[in-house]
């Protein structure tokens, strides 16, 4: 591929994590997009355990010879939680039935009202998990677990209101970041994308503005943005996929794009998608709790082959998968960049 700011070749390559049983689909032979759906979707219905109305907006993850992961389930009464499950194929899953029982020592932010929207981010020895909890409105809950048995919680990174805490898979520059979206009490109308430091996954400070909605215009990310999956460090920078909404004469409508960060200062945005990924396009994805939303929360990713595998949340009520190439994706968003 070819660097159209630089003009120099250099193809693209992830430069850590090997999954050679990445689940995996090829793509169709008619598909001119970059990112092409999983034939099987929705992976997840809506109904896998009992107590569920809906399971969306979930993370998985990499775990012993299969998948592990945290998953949002809005129960039958409308209670939103956060629930552990496996995979041996990263295709069909198992999910507890209760929610996760946090270990936490501190009373004040353990009694937590809500979770969901969770990401799971393994960090040199453990698994933090981040998810969206409600200590006086929606702020971003932390936890980490060494094997999905034992989950321990940490003070909450930041005051109200904000979501979509999404961690970095190492420190840089010695610290823990962190991106977010900050927001309000509601249904945020509005939102732009945080990047902030800690030293001990306790204390966050140093918060740099990464980017913001095109709002200059009608586009696919013009109402708000926010940070997806864990970024994925590439010899371009980190890739970051992300959610973009625009307001239409119906609502929101949740679209799935991307961007390349600076290695050393994630908060520089280097390259930033013109047009989306994904967007709502299958019944699942335009039908349900909440109508015309593609939501990605996780990825998954082998070095040797580039590929890459994307869960998202659909329509507020089950999960998808959809596949890429990491370099025919960072090639899609140099040559289509906003920046």
């Amino acid at each position: 591929m070819s660097d159209v700011k630089t003009g120099l070749s250099n193809k693209t390559t992830i430069l850590n994590g090997n999954l050679p049983n990445l689940p995996w689909e090829d793509k169709p032979v008619k598909c001119v997009d970059v990112v092409w759906r999983y034939s099987g979707n929705p992976v997840i219905p809506r109904d896998l355990i009992a107590c569920s109305n809906s399971i969306f907006n979930s993370a998985v993850v990499s775990f012993k010879k299969g998948f592990a992961g945290v998953f949002r389930v809005d129960t039958k009464a409308r209670n939103m939680r956060i629930h552990r499950g496996f995979s041996k194929d990263g295709i069909h899953f198992q999910l507890d039935n209760e929610p996760i029982k946090f270990i936490c020592d501190e009373p004040e932010i353990a009694d937590f009202v809500e979770g969901y929207d969770p990401r799971v981010c393994w960090i040199e020895d453990r698994y933090y998990v981040t998810w969206c909890n409600r200590y006086h409105g929606p702020t971003i809950g932390v936890a980490y677990t060494y094997d999905f048995e034992k989950f321990y919680q940490l003070e909450n990174a930041f005051l109200p209101f904000n979501r979509n805490g999404v961690l970095f898979p190492r420190k840089i520059n010695g610290k823990y970041v962190m991106l977010s979206r900050p927001s309000d009490n509601g249904h945020t109308p509005f939102g732009d994308i945080f990047c902030s430091e800690s030293p001990d996954m306790i204390h966050w400070g140093r918060h740099r503005h990464v980017m913001a909605p095109i709002n200059n215009k009608l586009t696919w990310q013009c109402t708000k943005i926010g940070p997806g999956p864990i970024p994925i460090e590439t010899t371009h920078g980190w890739l970051l996929i992300y959610h973009g909404v625009l307001t239409s004469c119906n609502g929101f409508v949740y679209n799935m794009g991307a961007a390349i960060l600076d290695i050393d200062k994630p908060w520089k945005v280097l390259y930033r998608c013109k047009t989306y990924l994904l967007n709502p396009q299958k019944i699942y994805e335009c039908v349900g709790d909440v109508p015309n939303v593609v939501f990605p929360c996780a990825a998954l990713h082998d070095a040797p082959t580039g590929r890459i595998a994307l869960y998202y949340g659909c329509a507020d009520t089950v999960t998808g998968l959809a596949f890429c190439y990491v370099d025919e994706l960072i090639d899609y968003i140099i040559s289509n960049s906003e920046v």
